[in-house]
């Protein structure tokens, strides 16, 4: 089946997608949006606020909470040249812990006009609520295209501050344009709770407290995971087979309380709201798994083909995540970190989801994979309808939920 499914030609997922349909902007209201449900019944046209009546009372809605931070920080040099640092992660250090720190820490990042900056220390001064502070970079060594630099400031500030009042939020390239003020806003979920990704959980953008009261008020269940997103979530697949794309690895943390949770809907509907949440609560599977195998891991690391050559033993996901339940009682824990590079690809059988709500994604990418796998070839049928019916496409664009 790997091999099989490793020479899948990125071809057959890719579609025509002008230019224009690809939302620039948020509309006004978030809810206002378009939904497009693709059920057994066939397909219909709603608006994001009819979301509510579109599902099964006793549903299971899981969000991911991530938040995203300000990672794209701008230094002037005085040759006037402009150097952009783009955060993607701690170096060798918890996001939580990082931005905690309140003098230096160092990151993972991205630089932009790196020729420019071959040596010496960046610096600039920005404003913050207590006043001035200042921020100083130096790049210490390469971590394969990227690169770690340290950072310093003044003022006591946590790093976490810091980065929000000289950091701007990365939108995503293909949008065309540098961040505005409202972006800080709207390219964020109203529910965002924990920082740590570069860019936003989209299909979560949707949302507005009124839809989620709706939803509670029909009694649907809500559970909010966390999975910071990276960059590489944009990487195309550039190669000709899917096999010989590498997965870019995403940070999970999850409690006991969560899994418990979603236990208990074992015999409802469960809707992942957007694909990193989908991913989150696969990848949670597979550990579970992994612990069937060896009880005596010390952390949760799902690669990108483990879901393809793990004997998964006949679990259903209540067992694999009750696994992980019993590992963390063992080590005596109520929450955990993790890593995941899960591919999910057509030919790939879900385990934990029953239905998704997501946005349109672009062609040959690894998320349009992921919706054919859960949908097949019926991807087609919805796009096509989205394209010839004025949809919007990609982050700020309008959503799908699929109810196979």
């Amino acid at each position: 089946m790997l091999e099989e499914l490793k020479h899948i030609p990125i071809a057959d997922y890719d579609y025509p997608l002008p230019d224009e349909r690809i939302a620039r902007y948020p509309l006004a209201e978030r809810d206002q949006s378009k939904l497009l449900a693709v059920t057994s019944d066939g397909i219909a046209e709603h608006r994001f606020f009819e979301l509510p009546q579109l599902l099964p009372a006793d549903t299971l809605l899981v969000f991911n909470d991530t938040k995203v931070i300000h990672a794209r920080l701008l230094f002037r040099k005085e040759t006037g040249a402009t150097i952009e640092i783009f955060c993607l992660e701690p170096y060798r250090m918890a996001i939580s812990e990082s931005f905690e720190q309140r003098e230096r820490c160092s990151w993972v990042c991205f630089i932009g006009n790196n020729k420019k900056w071959k040596e010496g220390v960046l610096s600039g001064r920005w404003q913050a609520d207590g006043g001035e502070f200042v921020l100083s970079a130096t790049r210490r060594e390469a971590v394969g295209n990227a690169w770690v630099v340290d950072f310093n400031w003044t003022g006591g500030a946590s790093f976490a501050e810091v980065i929000e009042k000289a950091g701007v939020i990365p939108l995503p390239p293909y949008l065309g344009r540098d961040a505005e003020e409202s972006d800080a806003t709207r390219y964020q979920t109203v529910y965002a709770h924990y920082e740590g990704s570069v860019a936003a959980p989209t299909a979560g953008l949707h949302f507005t407290d009124r839809v989620i009261g709706r939803l509670h008020d029909k009694g649907i269940d809500t559970e909010y995971l966390t999975l910071h997103v990276g960059a590489g979530t944009f990487k195309p697949v550039s190669s000709e087979h899917i096999g010989d794309h590498e997965m870019h690895v995403e940070k999970i943390h999850v409690t006991a309380d969560n899994l418990r949770h979603i236990c208990a809907h074992r015999d409802t509907a469960r809707v992942a709201v957007g694909t990193t949440s989908v991913r989150t609560m696969e990848s949670l599977y597979w550990f579970g798994v992994q612990l069937r195998h060896n009880a005596e891991l010390e952390y949760m690391h799902v690669s990108q083909w483990d879901p393809y050559t793990l004997d998964d033993c006949g679990m259903d996901y209540a067992e694999a995540y009750g696994n992980i339940l019993e590992w963390m009682e063992r080590k005596g824990v109520d929450d955990m970190m993790g890593e995941t590079q899960l591919m999910i690809a057509p030919g790939y059988r879900y385990r934990t989801i029953t239905g998704m709500v997501t946005n349109f994604h672009q062609p040959k990418s690894t998320l349009l994979l992921l919706v054919s796998a859960f949908i097949g070839d019926r991807w087609k049928e919805a796009y096509r309808y989205a394209l010839d019916h004025g949809f919007r496409f990609l982050s700020y664009g309008d959503s799908c939920l699929f109810m196979p």
